[in-house]
C-alpha cells in the first residue's frame, strides 16, 4: 500500500510538470502577443520567502549541520543571498550554506510563512484573478523542483499543482502584479508587464525603496488593496 500510494504521489507530480511546461509557453508567448484574458488580474506569487520560510529553515539546518561554525542570525541577515553574507563571514562558510539547500528535503519541510497559504487560498477564489506560484529552482536541481511542486501538494492542495511556473527569469512571464522578496529582479526583459510588489524579508526589510515600487511587509498586511489597486 506504501508503495502504490508512493507512486501515485510521484505520478501526480510528474503529470505536474507536464502541464508547467505548456503553461509556461502560453505565459510567456500570450505576454508577448497581448492575447492574454482581458479583463483577469493575473498574480504572480513566489515561494521561498514569501510562501515558505527560506530564511528560518536555512538557519535550523546550517546550525544542525555545522553546530561549531559560526552563523548570521536572522536580524543580521543583509543582501538577497545567503551564500554571498556567510562567504563574507568566512570565506569556507559560502560553500557550507550551498550545501544546505543543495540537500534532500530542505525545500520539502521549510515551513509556510504565517498567514501565506491562507492569503493564496483566498486569493483565487477572487472574482476574475489568476494566482500563480512563479519561483526559481535552484541550478542544482537534483532534488529542487520536485520538492517546489510536493510543498505546493502537502500546503496548498493538488489543484495549485496546476498553477505553478518554474522559471530562472521571471521578467519573460506575462502578469499584473509580481509578489517576490527579491529587490532586484531582473531578466531578458527590461521592462516586465507586472509591477514588482517587495515582499518584506529579514534581508531586505532595511532597505530603502525608490518610488514606484510598493512593499507588502507580510501576509497580514492589506494584500487585498493590492489587487483592487490594479482592477480600478
Amino acid at each position: 500500500m506504501i508503495l502504490i500510494n508512493r507512486f501515485s504521489h510521484v505520478q501526480k507530480v510528474e503529470n505536474a510538470f507536464t502541464s508547467a511546461k505548456v503553461r509556461w509557453f502560453s505565459a510567456i508567448t500570450n505576454g508577448a502577443s497581448g492575447t492574454r484574458q482581458s479583463g483577469r488580474l493575473r498574480v504572480l506569487v513566489d515561494m521561498d520567502g514569501v510562501l515558505a520560510d527560506f530564511e528560518g529553515g536555512f538557519l535550523k539546518k546550517f546550525r544542525a549541520k555545522f553546530p561549531n561554525d559560526p552563523y548570521i542570525s536572522l536580524e543580521d541577515r543583509r543582501g538577497f543571498w545567503v551564500s554571498t553574507q556567510y562567504g563574507h563571514l568566512r570565506s569556507d562558510l559560502c560553500e557550507k550554506a550551498i550545501s544546505i539547500w543543495e540537500s534532500q528535503n530542505f525545500f520539502m519541510e521549510l515551513d509556510p510563512l504565517p498567514g501565506a497559504v491562507e492569503a493564496v487560498q483566498q486569493m483565487s477564489r477572487f472574482q476574475n484573478t489568476d494566482v500563480f506560484i512563479c519561483t526559481s529552482p535552484i541550478k542544482m536541481y537534483k532534488h529542487c523542483p520536485y520538492e517546489k511542486y510536493a510543498w505546493v501538494d502537502k500546503h496548498l492542495g493538488s489543484e495549485f499543482l496546476e498553477q505553478i511556473i518554474l522559471t530562472r527569469d521571471k521578467t519573460v512571464v506575462s502578469a499584473d502584479l509580481l509578489i517576490d522578496d527579491r529587490p532586484d529582479i531582473t531578466g531578458a526583459e527590461s521592462h516586465p508587464t507586472w509591477e514588482h510588489i517587495l515582499f518584506s524579508a529579514c534581508h531586505n526589510k532595511h532597505q530603502q525603496l525608490n518610488h514606484p515600487i510598493r512593499r507588502l511587509h507580510s501576509w497580514s498586511d492589506n494584500w487585498r488593496a493590492l489587487l483592487d489597486s490594479k482592477q480600478q
